[in-house]
Order: structure tokens, then sequence, then C-alpha cells
């Protein structure tokens, strides 16, 4: 599997993964492990090392070796959002960050137009800006021109476990955007669902609920992993070309049959 380049730097996985919400923290470091990841996302304020409880989280995930792409997550404007990104940077030392601006609480839906706010203002600052967002093919234009580094499309609400609602919105946007860097957050339930976005020529996946609320999370961070190569190499072959009709594999037309007698 190719690697891919990202805010300068070269990644050989494609498979992000969160941090939160699994059983403990000795097996989110062996999914970890098993995934293969290289970038782990987290929420920043779990993650401030002053912050008392957030101390020896901070330290287990130092000792991963893996990047780090600090969230917005919890930001409901662009204006919560800026200041996160901006501890961020302080914090951590990085100007990666996940631009997160919530404006439904039911569905997570991203509020897009606060989304595309904050990611003008923190790309002009400097910083390598993951925007997560919806489908729409026109705010994801407007993320691209405003100098996000990646883009962030859904394919179902946080959490769901859905997959791909609207295969044909992520087809579309990685035809009409072939040089961006699109990475599919959001909604995967399956490596299945994995395999098949990644197949659409997507550059990477981000999970976390999918793989931390497995029955095994371990086993599972692997199979992610498996069905992203898998889809990415399909990808890169070239699948054949749908057809309206059957065509058999070994042709019959004009080959004589030889019968026994």
């Amino acid at each position: 599997m190719s690697n891919f380049t990202v805010a300068g730097t070269s990644i050989s996985s494609r498979l992000f993964l969160g941090t939160s919400h699994y059983p403990s923290p000795q097996i989110l470091s062996d999914a970890v492990t098993a995934s293969g990841t290289q970038v782990l996302t987290v929420g920043l304020r779990r993650l401030q090392p002053e912050s008392g409880g957030g101390n020896s989280f901070w330290q287990r995930v130092q000792a991963m070796k893996t990047r780090i792409l600090p969230n917005t997550a919890g930001c409901h404007t662009a204006g919560e959002a800026i200041t996160l990104a901006q501890m961020a940077r302080e914090i951590f030392g990085t100007t990666w960050i996940k631009l997160e601006v919530i404006g439904d609480d039911y569905t997570l839906q991203p509020d897009t137009h606060a989304t595309l706010e904050a990611a003008t203002l923190l790309a002009k600052e400097g910083f390598a800006v993951f925007a997560y967002t919806t489908d729409d093919l026109v705010i994801a234009q407007k993320l691209r021109d405003a100098g996000c580094a990646a883009i962030m499309p859904w394919a179902a609400p946080i959490g769901t476990g859905r997959g791909p609602l609207n295969p044909y919105a992520l087809e579309t946007m990685r035809r009409r955007l072939p040089d961006a860097v699109l990475i599919v957050d959001a909604g995967l339930g399956r490596p299945s669902h994995a395999a098949a976005v990644m197949e659409l020529g997507f550059d990477a996946v981000l999970l976390n609920t999918a793989v931390a609320q497995a029955g095994d999370p371990v086993n599972m961070a692997k199979a992610f992993a498996d069905g992203v190569a898998a889809g990415r190499a399909a990808y890169e072959s070239t699948p054949m070309p749908e057809r309206a009709a059957a065509q058999a594999s070994t042709p019959t037309v004009g080959v004589p049959f030889w019968h026994a007698t």
C-alpha cells in the first residue's frame, strides 16, 4: 500500500484512530499496535498535561510513538474552535488540528459555515487544518480553497456505524477534488465500510467507536487495517467497469462443443 502525503508529512498507514471509549488504556494501546496507525486524534481538553486527570493518559499516548492530531470536539462556535486550536499549538507544539464545530447536538452534524470561518482563519495562521464536514461538495471546495490540509467528510453521523449513506456524494467529491487530501471521518462501523470508501479513492479513514466499542477492539483494529489496505489496493488496481448485462467470463460463441458419445 502506497504512502500518501498530508501537511508535508509522508504517512504509510491510511487508518487513523481516535482514543476515546476504549474499555481500558491497555486495550487502547494494544488496538493502536494492531492497527498499525501512525496518527491518533485526541480531544484537547482530555489531553492537557496540566489537568490532573489527564496526566496518565497523556503519558500513555506519548508512549505510543504516533503523531498526535488534537481535535476541537465539543466546540459549537468558530471562536471556541479557534481558541482551542491556538491552545493546542502552544501546549503540544503542533500545528496539526482536527477542526470540529458541531451545529446539531442530536446528529452531531458539523456547522459547515462556522467550520469554514474557523478553517479560513486557522489556515492563515499556519495551522494544518483537518476539517470535519458533511459530504457536501460545495463546502468541501470552499474548505480546499481556504487552505485546509485535509477535508474529512462524514460517511454517516458520528457513532452510528451505518457506513456510507451517500456513496454517490463521496464518489463525486473524490472525482471533483482529485488533488485534495480526503479522509472519511465518522459513521463507519465495519471493515467492509472502510474498504468501500477506500475503493472510491479516498486517502484514508478515521475511526473511533467502531473499534473502541467492538466486542474485541484489538482484533477489530486489525480487521479495519486489513479492510483499508484491501480497499486501497483495489482502487490502485483499477476495478473492472460495471455493465448493464451479463458477460460470460468464458466465451461460448463460436467455440465448438465436444460431447461424449
